[in-house]
């Protein structure tokens, strides 16, 4: 609200580029390009590994700050290299996936090192004439909905912007719910000693579950919002949830940041009562304290 005591660097390069062996593409995009355009052009040129990806508003260069990931696939799946100036050293270095430390929505660009990085351009591994990726059941029902079976990569596109759609997630005009950051809390991953006092609490064997490689389980983060008695749609003053999907917050007209921030602390209070847990949230709150951004 008060604005932002820093430099602030608007990322304006461009330029794509690629190369192909065989069945490996190595695809380079400048930090500045449009991150859906990118999309597109991958799957039109029938390259696999970034097709569930689709209808995510901003540039390249936010990509593997947050590790993006959707519908079954993260940037961490097939990025290679980071170029990033070094503002420590003053060097462009380049950032191999180890030394990026891709976690869940989260890497060293934004929380093992913030402000030490500023992405110029992100490499990717796709490949060349590969299958789509099917991970993510509403996705797989939206295709069966469609009668396709043996879907293509356009074809995985076309769902996912539809399911993004559907829930407000793609940038439209004329769409109240677009006023929003998109999933405004983390799904939690929690330890199965964790997960067993959240069931006690809960009282409900319904809530969602997704086993993780590493023994833990995610939650959805949007069901036990409503769980803690939100509901879509509901307002509290000049912000509300979204009326199509739980995890959004609207800004409506006069909304300012301190009326969101503040909303977002009822719902993590609410969750953290009823359900055991605490929610974090997904977007980097500019202006605010870290302990007042995340309590």
């Amino acid at each position: 609200d008060g604005g932002v005591e820093g430099l602030v660097l608007r990322m304006a390069v461009r330029g794509v580029s690629s190369r192909q062996t065989g069945s490996a593409v190595t695809l380079r995009a400048a930090a500045g390009e449009p991150w859906d355009d990118l999309v597109r052009l991958a799957v039109e040129r029938g390259w696999a590994g970034l097709e569930c990806l689709s209808g995510i508003p901003g540039l390249v260069g936010a990509t593997p700050v947050q590790n993006v990931g959707a519908y079954g696939q993260e940037v961490s799946d097939t990025v290679t290299a980071v170029r990033a100036l070094d503002c420590a050293s003053g060097e462009v270095v380049s950032l191999a996936p180890p030394a990026c430390r891709f976690a869940y929505r989260d890497s060293v660009f934004r929380t093992g090192e913030p402000g030490r990085y500023v992405v110029l351009s992100v490499e990717y591994r796709l490949r060349g004439g590969g299958p789509p990726t099917l991970a993510y059941a509403d996705v797989e029902r939206h295709l069966a909905g469609r009668g396709i079976a043996s879907p293509t990569l356009a074809d995985v596109r076309a769902s996912v912007l539809a399911i993004r759609r559907a829930k407000s997630m793609v940038l439209e005009d004329g769409d109240p719910n677009r006023r929003s950051c998109g999933s405004f809390f983390l799904n939690p991953i929690v330890a199965p000693v964790e997960l067993a006092r959240i069931e006690r609490l809960v009282g409900d064997p319904a809530m969602p579950r997704w086993p993780q490689p590493d023994g833990r389980v995610k939650l959805s983060a949007a069901w036990l919002i409503e769980h803690a008695g939100f509901r879509r749609g509901e307002r509290e003053g000049s912000v509300g949830l979204s009326t199509r999907h739980a995890l959004s917050i609207v800004a409506h007209d006069g909304a300012q940041a301190r009326d969101v921030v503040g909303f977002a602390h009822r719902i993590q209070a609410a969750v953290e009562q009823r359900c055991g847990v605490r929610l974090s949230p997904e977007p980097i709150l500019w202006g605010a304290e870290p302990a007042q951004a995340t309590r």
